[in-house]
């Protein structure tokens, strides 16, 4: 007999349909898999025959074979349990085909028959509400595929609990909608940090406009703790934007029982992540950091301590918001449109230019440390400030400072502002439609060329140091940009690390 089950494959964030085809004919027993299956994937076979054996389930002794269709697309992981099994059921009339083909099936099987979670069943989700169909997964990943407006989904505990539902027997509840999880209570507060109030302010501008960001100054001096803050600055996602990060961390499997992510990611990987689980790919593709800070911030502190290699491969996503992963049989994208916040000390030691502390480093350390970052990434970040290190009597006659939601009110302010005139924030703005929203006032606009001329500024320069100003000006109420915005805007420019 023949059974046909619809499944799924991840290529990227998408879901890709499978049809898990099973055959059971007579002669010499044996269990054939194919369609370009993968470790896991062949693994599926012992699997499948314990976890049926050990829920009182009969298992033919015949020869089977398993196909998964189309041949030519590499099957990964192991969401192929469950078709499998339920596809041999079908096979010894256990279940009705008819009824089996009404879902799109996917889980991991334990050897005693239990379901376990596998990765992106939201994306699943998606494309079985385009294919008109129901839902059956895991009971861990129903909550994360009922965050789906009008897909009907299932979820079982045990291969026998779905093996009832479809028989009718024990129909399984519809799973209903998780709830968004509010998280704003966890959220670090930047009146926390006495002080910094050019920090603080270079922090919001680059907020607002979603502008890259590099923090430098001697250890201790709040780098790190205002980079951490800055999560808090962000305003929550929109229901599309929430859906895509979702999408994302599910894909990766890291979105667990979270449910909808409705606050921008964090991500602060070590300075030792590899290229791999910086920008994604590997053996079998997944996401990386990049794509993990979708719509979010990707910090990285001890900046030139990362892999140089590593570094440089940060360029194509900061400019074009995707990651392209090619392979012989297929090239994956990943969405990647992060905010890039970095900290890092002026030289080796970190005492360069402190005002107790004396630099023990040489001009030729200093110099090969900063040359870790180099001039095409550098060009690619928008505002360098440096972070002092304030003493002890600085820091008790320091006021408190704004709290984060007074501050995330006017950076709100300020992207409402950008919206309404050209739909997304000044940092994704290019070509003419930049021109079009940078009105300069006539002596904005002289001043901006004799700057440009004694920095040695690239177009590339130009245009990021233009997007600042607009940026400044959205925050001060101001529909024209004036010299004071493009002069603020030049302070958190310098030509090189060495003038910070």
């Amino acid at each position: 007999m023949l059974s046909q089950i619809l499944s799924v494959s991840l290529m990227g964030v998408d879901a890709v349909p499978v049809t898990v085809e099973v055959d059971v004919a007579s002669g010499l027993p044996a269990f054939n898999l194919v369609g370009l299956p993968d470790q896991a994937v062949s693994e599926s076979r012992e699997r499948v025959r314990a976890a049926l054996r050990n829920s009182g389930l009969p298992f033919p002794i015949s020869r089977i074979t398993v196909n998964l269709a189309p041949a030519d697309l590499r099957k990964e992981g192991p969401l192929f349990d469950l078709p499998m099994a339920l596809g041999l059921l079908v096979a010894q009339g256990m279940i009705p085909q008819q009824v089996l083909s009404e879902y799109v099936v996917a889980g991991e099987l334990a050897l005693d028959g239990s379901l376990r979670a596998v990765p992106g069943m939201i994306n699943m989700a998606l494309m079985a509400r385009t294919l008109q169909k129901k839902v059956l997964v895991p009971f861990l990943n129903a909550g994360e595929a009922a965050l789906i407006e009008g897909v009907e989904v299932y979820g079982a505990n045990t291969l026998l609990e779905a093996l009832n539902h479809l028989n009718g027997t024990r129909p399984l509840p519809l799973s209903p909608r998780p709830v968004p999880e509010q998280d704003e209570q966890t959220l670090l507060c930047l009146s926390d940090i006495k002080g910094q109030t050019q920090a603080k302010r270079t922090l919001e501008i680059a907020i607002a406009g979603g502008h890259n960001l590099l923090m430098m100054g001697s250890p201790g001096s709040g780098k790190t703790m205002l980079s951490r803050r800055s999560a808090s600055l962000l305003p929550a996602l929109t229901d599309e934007e929430a859906l895509e990060v979702t999408r994302i961390h599910s894909a990766a499997g890291q979105l667990g029982a979270r449910g909808l992510i409705t606050r921008p990611p964090f991500r602060a990987p070590h300075h030792t992540v590899s290229d791999a689980g910086l920008i994604g790919g590997g053996s079998i593709p997944k996401p990386g950091e990049v794509s993990l800070a979708h719509y979010g911030i990707l910090f990285l502190d001890e900046f030139p301590e990362f892999n140089r290699k590593s570094l440089e491969t940060l360029r194509q996503p900061l400019e074009d918001g995707i990651v392209q992963i090619s392979r012989a049989r297929a090239s994956v994208t990943y969405p990647a449109r992060f905010q890039l916040i970095a900290a890092m000390n002026p030289c080796p030691c970190g005492w360069l230019g402190d005002t107790e502390k004396p630099c023990t480093c040489t001009p030729a350390e200093r110099s090969r440390y900063v040359s870790r970052i180099s001039g095409p990434l550098l060009d690619r970040i928008d505002l360098v400030v440096t972070v002092p290190r304030l003493t002890v009597e600085e820091l008790n006659r320091a006021p408190e400072g704004e709290k984060s939601s007074v501050v995330r009110e006017r950076i709100a302010k300020a992207r409402n502002s950008m919206q309404q005139r050209q739909g997304m924030r000044n940092a994704v703005l290019v070509g003419q439609k930049l021109r079009e929203v940078t009105q300069l006032s006539s002596d904005a606009a002289s001043f901006l060329t004799a700057v440009s001329q004694q920095l040695s500024l690239t177009g590339r320069g130009y245009d990021r140091l233009l997007r600042v100003a607009r940026t400044i000006a959205d925050l001060a109420g101001s529909e024209d940009i004036r010299q004071v915005h493009v002069a603020e805007a030049v302070a958190y420019r310098p030509k090189g690390l060495e003038l910070v």
